[in-house]
Order: C-alpha cells, then structure tokens, then sequence
C-alpha cells in the first residue's frame, strides 16, 4: 500500500482548536469520487478538500462533506492554500483553483489569505413552516440562494437562538444560515446544516458568499469585518466586488500525516 499525503488545518483562526478543521489531500491524480467520498467520511469533518495540479500550474479542487460532495467550499479552500503555501512550497502569492463554481483564486496578503468567490445575493422565497419552527428565536427576514438565509434583530438572537433539528430536518436545503448587525464586527452568523452529522458548522466560507452582498448592501459599504459565532469562532476579513466576494482569514497547522488505500 502506498501513503498518501494528509493534513488537517484551523481555517479563520490563528490558534490551534479555533475556526473550522478542514482535511486536505494532495493527489497526484483523481481517486475516483466513490473512493474520496469514503475518505470524507473517514475523516468526519464538515469538508475534506483533495486537489490535483494542472499542466497549466493551476489546479483542480474537488470538496466533499462526510455524506456528499458540495459545489463550494470556503474554508477547506483557505486550508488547502495554507498548504500550498507553507507546506508544499507554492513558489508565487496567488493559488488558482479550478472547481465547480468556476475559477477561485487565493492570494496571499501578509498573515491573511484572500479568496475570491462568486457572489450569491439571497432573495426572496416561499418560507417552509418547518425551516420557522427549526429556531426557538423567530428572524425578522427570511431570504435563499443556496442556503436559506434568516436575519435576526440582533447579534444577541443569533448567539442565543437553539436549533431544533427534529424540525430543521424536514427542510430541503444544504445548508441555513442566520445572521444579524454586529457589535464589533460588522456583521456576526452561525451556519446549520439539517440531515448531517455536521450540525453546526464552527465557520463557513461559502455562506459568506451571501453574506457579503446581503451585508454589503445593507449597510453600504464594501469592506466589512465578519464573526461567525460558533463554540470555536471565526474571523473573517470581507469585500464586495461587483458580482464577486473576497473573503480573507488565517489558519495554522493542527496535523499531518498519511493515509493508505488497499
């Protein structure tokens, strides 16, 4: 059997036990999606992240929850560029990824790494009485894009709101987000994912995709601090440009290793 490559990395954090743990794989090339959805489980993270390099120097990035594969993914990507950049000697300050949602760049900016996502402006929708039930607070607002997306009156009501996921689980969504004006950040969210051994999400890249816009519009402006509320927390640095989002944060190193496949 031979080894492959293994890493778990805190993203939106600068301390180990902070942000979100993601696993990243390196591959030389493509295991086959049965064989990396296992792996995902394995593992038992919120996302593993595996990437192939590119003849053209870019590379592919696939990421995968324990049950399915996803089509964006924010804090696995800041993992995997972390580990481009300090452990596999990526020799330039931007990382071009390749994934299901187009092109995705991550630049290196001092201590922060800078991802660029497309944008996802949440709209209205019709409200599943479940998804309303699902909280022991009730949002001002209910909006969608990928994920169904409920403001709050306050960053206390998002600390404070408990999740009741007998409910929660008859929504159809990948994923819910809540959200209010911060106190010192701009903007604060917590990230649920119904039917899941996930749960809560300790940080969540890709529901700033939305949150960006949302926030950005609301209170007009363009560069905006976020904090993700959960137990471990997540400090993300946010822009807005046109239909594009930049999402920037930190990350440390919890572990490396290898794995084998009979």
């Amino acid at each position: 059997m031979n080894p492959y490559p293994i890493y778990t990395v805190d993203a939106f954090t600068d301390h180990v036990f902070g942000g979100n743990p993601a696993a990243v794989c390196p591959l030389e090339t493509w295991l086959s999606t049965e064989t990396m959805q296992q792996l995902a489980n394995e593992n038992n993270l919120s996302e593993t992240a595996f990437f192939v390099k590119r003849s053209d120097g870019d590379y592919d990035i696939r990421w995968f929850t324990p049950e399915l594969e996803i089509d964006l993914a924010g804090h696995p990507t800041l993992a995997t560029a972390y580990v481009l950049f300090h452990e596999l000697a990526y020799p330039t300050d931007e990382i071009r990824f390749h994934s299901k949602s187009g092109l995705l760049t991550v630049t290196r900016k001092g201590e922060l790494m800078e991802m660029n996502f497309p944008a996802r402006m949440p709209v209205a929708c019709d409200i599943p009485a479940h998804l309303l039930e699902g909280f022991s607070i009730k949002p001002r607002e209910v909006l969608r894009s990928r994920d169904y997306f409920l403001v709050y009156e306050s960053e206390e009501e998002v600390l404070n709101a408990v999740p009741d996921f007998v409910e929660l689980n008859q929504v159809e969504t990948l994923g819910i987000i809540i959200t209010a004006k911060g106190k010192e950040a701009d903007f604060v969210s917590r990230f649920f994912v119904p039917n899941s051994v996930i749960g809560e999400d300790p940080v969540t890249g890709s529901a700033h995709a939305t949150l960006i816009p949302y926030w950005a519009n609301a209170l007009q402006k363009d560069n905006l601090k976020a904090l993700q509320l959960s137990k471990r927390r997540g400090d993300l640095w946010c822009g807005m440009q046109g239909d594009r989002v930049t999402i920037a944060g930190k990350a440390v190193l919890y572990m490396k290793g290898s794995y084998y496949i009979q």
